[in-house]
């Protein structure tokens, strides 16, 4: 049923009803140790390993399958814990949630670049935002945010996206990337605009840019620009 590399072993998982003396005899080179082990229901157990969280003042943290009941004026924001990344868990992706509620107004047009698993354009249209567009290089990502997310989700970058479009530019990935995109980021822009920039620590700020407000969470930074 599954096999765990141990240090200098391995436990190799069998059904119930299976030929215990013959696995024994078949073994016997490596003096294998027949035990019971526990059942565990690994379903229940991913479950409790994501409670439901509050990030900054507006947002409550779910996995799709949480029964709690939204706390008052608290926006319920859904993510599934998969592979893509972007699970609100991450204190790069909270500076982000929380630079989001701050500077995302009703009828905001938004692009998400880098958006992973789309917990950010989540977020953003939860905050009223007009039009959330989101955007990564990774296609798998957006295959699998595309199932929970049912906003403008693409393959690709900023470069596709029109000029002076975006009331909102947001980017959690990493200064490497942020640098190359600087010029995208000012050609997608509003006047007056802004731009949040996350996904990378203290001693890795992307160069070149000004930030008005810096905002922090263990060694990771968030840029308000």
């Amino acid at each position: 049923m599954g096999i765990v590399d141990e240090d200098g072993a391995f436990r190799a998982f069998f059904n119930d009803d299976c030929d215990r003396a013959g696995l024994l005899h078949r073994f016997a080179a490596f003096t294998p140790e027949l035990r019971q082990e526990p059942s565990t229901d690994w379903a229940q157990l991913s479950r409790d390993a994501w409670p439901p969280q509050l990030i900054g003042r507006k947002f409550f943290l779910v996995a799709p399958w949480s029964d709690e009941p939204t706390p008052a004026g608290r926006l319920r924001l859904e993510i599934y814990p998969g592979m893509a990344c972007g699970t609100g868990r991450h204190p790069a992706t909270q500076l982000c949630l929380e630079a989001l509620e701050e500077y995302v107004h009703p009828g905001d047009r938004v692009l998400d670049v880098g958006t992973g698993s789309g917990i950010l354009s989540a977020a953003s249209a939860l905050l009223g935002a007009a039009l959330t567009v989101g955007c990564d290089v990774d296609y798998d990502a957006i295959h699998i945010a595309r199932e929970r997310v049912r906003l403008p989700l693409f393959t690709g970058s900023a470069g596709a996206i029109s000029s002076n479009w975006a009331d909102v530019v947001v980017a959690n990935i990493n200064s490497a990337t942020i640098e190359e995109l600087a010029m995208e980021f000012a050609r997608v822009r509003k006047p007056d605009s802004t731009l949040i920039l996350s996904g990378f620590p203290e001693w890795d700020l992307p160069e070149g840019v000004s930030a008005k407000k810096i905002l922090d969470r263990e060694e990771w930074r968030c840029l308000i620009c």
